[in-house]
């Protein structure tokens, strides 16, 4: 049997090596994720906070608010 390629050289039998950039999937994941996670975390203290707690969304900003949460947590 003879093979069809015998012929070529054997540069043009090998494929190009294809180099391989960033993939678009690579950047969006690295956007992407910290924007939901960031959506996560206030949708989370929206719905906690205002809905279920019934205050103000505004006292969910202010700084007094989380260091009250962390002694609450923390106290002995």
């Amino acid at each position: 049997m003879v093979r069809e390629n015998s012929n070529k050289p054997e540069e043009e039998q090998q494929q190009p090596v294809r180099r391989r950039g960033i993939a678009k999937w690579t950047i969006v994941q690295w956007f992407l994720i910290p924007l939901l996670l960031v959506a996560a975390l206030s949708s989370g203290l929206v719905i906690g906070y205002v809905v279920l707690g019934k205050k103000e969304f505004s006292d969910v900003l202010q700084w007094s608010t989380w260091k009250h949460v962390y002694d609450l947590v923390f106290s002995p």
